[in-house]
């Protein structure tokens, strides 16, 4: 049975060396530079310039097979340029308006507001921020919410009975859970979830929570699909992760998700356990007159771009009327 979750939001708090070539002389150094020059001018001739381009900091698996839609339905070419959304925020910045960048595509607000907070962004339409209820984007306009992804707690059904399951995410620093509950501190998802503990309880709350959780021995993980696969062989018992990696899991395996010996915990209305936290796209302000660039954005906020985020990524929409992931519990937008 699915049931209606409130979720807690976080908003914008933001070698190997070179060999070395023998020397050339004469008509063999002429000729190959000659061949290295031409070899320049075809490789730069043959690459047309695209519409738009996008920095993301969403993996190419995860987000190319739908930007390659885009183009086939619109004709509209996407020049996409993948790092970490650390990575691609601090280059946006770096860049300032001298970027090439139209779009930022982020997993997480935090960077969106960073990039905000530079000067970055435009204002965005108001037909545009229409589309996503008002928690999922920023105050002032400058960046909107794509999907969401909640934060649960994830357990081994073998190793942890209903019983024991937390009511809060406070509680996982007890007793219990010594030595038990697998964390991943330098992933972006942790530490917006930790930047919503500070928002929601402060940083004094914050700071005793983590204290507590290094006291009680966690098994420090990489990341959140580690954390997923070692809960499911059980290697470890249970994890604080995002809700999708379960659901990765189960594709990858090619079985359904009520299969696995790892299952998802929801916490209760409110608590900072249950964040939602979203992925979002902002515009910069040197694209406020492509167009090109505003139909992108329009088309992952479409019944397309939403459906794929819920039927392939397991990510929740964001707009109206989209359903929620597979298996997954509904939420009020």
């Amino acid at each position: 049975m699915r049931t209606n979750l409130r979720r807690s939001t976080a908003s914008t708090i933001g070698n190997g060396a070179p060999r070395k070539a023998a020397p050339r002389t004469g008509t063999a150094a002429f000729l190959a530079a000659a061949v290295f020059l031409a070899a320049g001018l075809t490789a730069c001739s043959g690459s047309e310039p695209k519409d738009v381009t996008v920095y993301s900091g969403r993996t190419q698996t995860l987000v190319q097979p739908l930007i390659d839609e885009f183009t086939k339905k619109t004709g509209i070419t996407v020049d996409v340029r993948y790092g970490t959304t650390a990575q691609m925020a601090a280059q946006l910045q770096e860049e300032g308006d001298k970027s090439p960048a139209d779009v930022f595509l982020s997993q997480d607000a935090g960077a969106l507001g960073a990039v905000a907070k530079a000067g970055l962004l435009a204002q965005l339409p108001a037909e545009l921020l229409a589309k996503v209820p008002a928690p999922y984007q920023h105050t002032g306009g400058q960046w909107v919410g794509v999907t969401g992804r909640l934060r649960v707690f994830a357990y081994n059904a073998d190793q942890v009975k209903p019983a024991e399951l937390p009511k809060s995410v406070l509680d996982v620093t007890g007793p219990q859970w010594k030595g038990r509950l697998g964390v991943a501190p330098t992933n972006a998802s942790f530490q917006t979830f930790v930047t919503a503990m500070r928002v929601q309880h402060g940083d004094a709350k914050a700071k005793e929570f983590l204290g507590a959780i290094k006291a009680n021995e966690p098994q420090i993980r990489d990341n959140n699909i580690v954390i997923v696969g070692e809960i499911n062989d059980g290697k470890l018992a249970a994890g604080l992760v995002n809700h999708y990696y379960l659901f990765e899991k189960a594709a990858e395996l090619g079985v359904s998700p009520d299969q696995l010996k790892v299952k998802l915990h929801y916490f209760g209305d409110g608590d900072t356990g249950g964040l939602l936290n979203v992925s979002g796209l902002g515009l910069l302000k040197k694209a406020t007159g492509n167009d090109k660039a505003r139909q992108f954005m329009d088309y992952l906020l479409g019944a397309d771009g939403q459906t794929y985020f819920a039927t392939k990524t397991f990510e929740y929409p964001l707009i109206a009327g989209c359903p929620p992931p597979p298996a997954c519990p509904c939420w009020p937008t």
